[in-house]
Order: structure tokens, then C-alpha cells, then sequence
């Protein structure tokens, strides 16, 4: 049916005849679904996850602590056993699995190992009141477990552990719990963890430590570096220019390497912080005008401006892209 939508594509002179000899030759081609079925053995995996939360959850009075506790115990050193016997060893190349259930497997048991710690901590307080060390042991198990297993979703876990652990040892308890991110020390903690973790991406690919987490690593810090500069531009008003040429410097470091790498995702990342950056920035400029009426106008034309000349970048840059992949 395709085939015969696109012959009178062609009998209309809209498509060429190579052209309609290509779409013959894909719908000959067997269709993978292999990022399909690793998708759903993801979900696969929270779900599962998720459900023995609530499993315990709700039936914690008539299973019993030590049960669930040896439960979670034993399947966690059970996934690990069998992928320490499967693994070839650390490397600081990337490193392939054994099979297509091994990724699987220690991301079931690191996610394990968060919910026994996190459990044993609730229930018995083996951390005492260390909130911090409750996140920092379970931390460096993740990271271990990452370089060890060359495993890129538990590197993730690993950071996200890091940056909670940074925040609770940072910030009291009681900002986290009242979800005071305007915090200064919690947005200091932001721009330093993602400029450390930027670091980090530079020295594993230039050092050929593990070359492939770089991503990771980048992905993580340019959204925690952006999301920590331009709180502080709200938070810090009387400070915010200088925020800004931060942004500024930090924004065009991102879209040359962007532009360098032919990466698209960085690029729309990029201006999409840049222009809340450059907005902020731009309307407290105005707002040093007398004229009420004029700043309101004035702001409108530089919001709009401003919109059209990033979507235009978008535009330009994404066929720029396409044109080079």
C-alpha cells in the first residue's frame, strides 16, 4: 500500500524514479525493533522496582522488617554474584556486555541496593543521624559498580547520589524538606557540582578514562551549571550582570562545543537557558527606565525580538546539523 502511494508520487512527477527504487528496497528490509524491546526491559525494571516498593509498603506490618530486609538482601548479592561472574573484568575502554539481560541485571541490583540502604536507614537508623553518609556509602557503591561494569544508567544513578548527598550535606534538613531552592548554599552547591562535573567530561574523554561516560558526565553538569546560574540571577538581583556574562562565557563555550560536535540537543539546551538568562537580564535593564509605560512596551519588543532571533538560530542550526550528520 506504501509502495503504491509513493508509485503515484512519482507518476506525478513529485519524487524520482531513484527515489521510488529506494522505498522499495526499505520496505524489503526487515524492520529491528531491538531500541523498542531494551525500552520496555527498561520500564521493565522501574516497574518492577516500583512494584516491591509498594509491596512493602502496604503490607509491612504482616511481612516484617527482617524479611523484606533479607529479601532485598539476597536478590541484590544474588544479581551481583551472577554479574561479577559474567563481567571481563574493569577496563578503561568501553567495555561490551556479556549478553543482553547483564545491563539489566546490575541495574535491577544498584537499584536494590539504594532501596536496602534507604530501608535500613528509615527502619533501624544504622546512620544514626548522618543523613549525609546514609547518601555518600550507597554513592560510591554506584560509581564503583559504573567503572566496574562499564554500566552508563548506574554512572547516572551514581551522579544523581552525589548531587543529593552534596545537597543534604550542604543545605539543613530543614531547607530540603521545605523546598527552599533559593537557597544560597544549595545554589552554589548547583553551579560548582556542574562545573566539577563538566571537568570530569573533559578529563574522561581527553584522558581516555572511560571515554564514553564524557556524555554522561556533560549532560549532568550543563544542566546543573545552567539551572544553579540562573536561579542565582533571580536570587542574587543586585549581583545578577555578573551572573549573567557567566552565563554568557559558559553559553558560548556550550554551543561551540555544540557546533564542534554536530549536537543539536546542546545547542537547543543552550539557548533555551541563554534566553531565560538574556530575559531576566534584559527586562531588569529596562526597569531602570522612569517610564513605566515605556518599559512595558520596550520589554514586549525585546521579548519578541529576542524569541525570533533564537527561533531563527534553531531553525538554522538544526538544518545546519542534518545537513552534517
Amino acid at each position: 500500500m506504501l509502495y503504491n502511494l509513493f508509485s503515484k508520487l512519482q507518476q506525478q512527477g513529485l519524487i524520482t524514479p531513484d527515489e521510488l527504487d529506494n522505498v522499495a528496497v526499505q520496505q524489503q528490509r526487515p524492520l529491528s525493533v531491538r531500541n523498542d524491546l531494551l525500552t520496555l526491559l527498561y520500564a521493565g525494571i522501574v516497574v518492577l522496582c516500583t512494584g516491591l516498593g509498594i509491596v512493602v509498603y502496604q503490607n509491612i506490618d504482616s511481612i516484617g522488617h527482617m524479611a523484606i530486609i533479607a529479601f532485598i538482601a539476597i536478590t541484590c548479592t544474588a544479581c551481583y554474584v551472577w554479574c561479577f561472574k559474567k563481567a571481563s573484568g574493569y577496563s578503561q575502554a568501553k567495555v561490551q556486555s556479556p549478553n543482553t539481560g547483564f545491563d539489566y541485571v546490575i541495574l535491577f541490583g544498584s537499584l536494590l541496593l539504594l532501596i536496602w540502604v534507604g530501608y535500613m536507614q528509615f527502619v533501624y537508623h544504622v546512620f544514626g543521624e548522618r543523613w549525609g553518609l546514609a547518601g555518600f556509602v550507597p554513592m560510591v557503591l554506584l560509581f564503583a559498580t559504573a567503572y566496574y561494569f562499564d554500566h552508563a544508567g548506574v554512572l547516572s544513578l551514581g551522579i544523581s547520589n552525589l548531587a543529593a548527598w552534596l545537597g543534604i550535606t550542604v543545605a539543613p534538613l530543614s531547607v530540603v524538606s521545605g523546598n527552599d531552592f533559593g537557597n544560597e548554599r544549595l545554589i552554589y552547591t548547583a553551579v560548582l557540582l556542574g562545573a566539577f562535573l563538566v571537568g570530569i567530561a573533559a578529563f574522561s574523554f581527553y584522558k581516555n578514562v572511560k571515554k564514553h561516560f564524557y556524555k554522561v558526565y556533560l549532560n549532568f553538569g550543563t544542566h546543573l551549571f545552567f539551572i544553579g546560574a540562573v536561579t542565582a540571577m533571580f536570587v542574587f538581583h543586585d549581583a545578577y550582570f555578573l551572573w549573567f556574562v557567566l552565563i554568557a562565557a559558559a553559553a558560548a563555550a556550550c554551543l561551540k562545543y555544540a557546533v564542534a560536535a554536530n549536537s543539536y540537543y546542546y545547542f537547543a539546551v543552550t539557548i533555551a537557558y541563554s534566553y531565560a538568562a538574556a530575559m531576566y537580564a534584559g527586562i531588569a535593564l529596562l526597569a531602570l527606565m522612569p517610564n513605566e509605560v515605556g518599559v512595558i512596551y520596550l520589554g514586549l519588543l525585546y521579548g519578541i525580538s529576542l524569541s525570533v532571533l533564537l527561533t531563527w538560530l534553531l531553525i538554522h542550526y538544526n538544518k545546519k546539523f542534518k545537513a552534517h550528520a
